[in-house]
């Protein structure tokens, strides 16, 4: 496996405390003077599904990502009511007081449940006063079941595709150990039929380490998504990306959400990948981020100018409080 798929060592680690308790992982990786960019990783995933874009943008920027509530090594709610687009917006908001000074700002980068989580917790203060740009990637903002198309659509009812891709969704079912067939299942489902074998082995590895019962909850959550009127909160500048064969989040998704922005920032449909887009062409994914830093964070900052200016930092109160961990 070449090192592009390979953990990254974090520079430094800290917790932060979520809103109702749920102790939230962050990593940072690059310069610690670098234009930051926060990462928000999406279902099943965890901070090392980031590993291609860290080792991509790490030597100029301060590189942030985070493990959502129970996936990783964050906590993991107690109950039901532990999940839910607000309890990611909590996170994240938690996540950005914890790495992002009052004052400064940053990009996030959502990828699929990460950019659902972007698109949720925008119309918050905290988090909107801290936010350069945006980058939403394979992403959806509501009616997952009836466009998903791991099921194909010309071989089935939109009922069944629905009840089918719910049941996909909200099983419990462990994956168990990585198999030849686990792995044919997910470069089918999520990667594009050109993947790499090492793509398909590091999307495996990612996935399978998701607890079951973690990625049931975190399922019956997206089966019922509708982020629609979050949308005209998310006024930063915000570029939206998906992969034409993406089954998962098709790209009428992006097209809708690119529509509906009060900022777009443009709309990249990367022909032929699938739902991993981070992985399977984390360059693409890179050039994006470095344009959106360039245009809306370290833009005149070199001659004594301010960065696309946005509100003023927020003065309520925070909603976490933060640990820091040696490395």
């Amino acid at each position: 496996m070449s090192q592009l798929y390979e953990a990254v060592p974090a520079r430094r680690e800290l917790t932060a405390v979520s809103a109702d308790g749920t102790r939230i992982h962050i990593e940072e990786y690059g310069r610690a003077d670098g234009p930051t960019v926060v990462l928000s990783h999406g279902w099943t995933c965890s901070t090392l599904f980031w590993a291609p874009v860290v080792r991509l943008l790490a030597d100029d920027h301060r590189v942030v990502a985070y493990d959502q509530r129970g996936h990783g090594r964050s906590g993991a709610p107690a109950t039901r009511r532990g999940y839910g687009t607000g309890v990611l917006a909590d996170d994240l908001q938690a996540v950005l007081e914890a790495v992002v000074p009052e004052g400064e700002r940053a990009v996030l980068v959502g990828h699929s449940m990460g950019g659902m989580t972007i698109m949720a917790a925008s119309g918050r203060a905290a988090v909107r006063d801290r936010t350069a740009a945006v980058l939403l990637a394979s992403t959806g903002s509501g009616r997952l079941l009836g466009s998903t198309e791991v099921l194909p659509p010309r071989l089935s009812s939109r009922r069944l595709r629905r009840i089918f891709h719910r049941q996909l969704l909200v099983s419990r079912m462990p994956l168990g150990r990585v198999t030849p067939l686990s792995k044919a299942a997910l470069k089918y489902g999520v990667l594009n039929p050109d993947a790499t074998p090492e793509q398909v082995d590091f999307t495996a590895r990612i996935v399978h380490a998701c607890r079951a019962r973690h990625r049931s909850a975190w399922g019956r959550v997206l089966a019922v998504l509708d982020l629609d009127a979050e949308l005209p909160a998310v006024v930063a500048p915000t570029a939206v990306l998906v992969g034409t064969a993406d089954k998962l989040t098709p790209r009428v998704h992006a097209r809708g959400i690119a529509a509906a922005l009060p900022r777009p920032a443009g709309l990249t449909e990367l022909p032929g990948l699938g739902h991993m887009t981070p992985i399977e062409d984390p360059r693409a994914v890179e050039r994006v981020i470095r344009e959106l830093v360039a245009n809306h964070l370290t833009a005149g900052l070199s001659d004594g100018g301010t960065a696309d200016s946005g509100p003023t930092a927020s003065e309520h109160a925070p909603l976490s409080s933060v640990e820091e961990k040696s490395v």
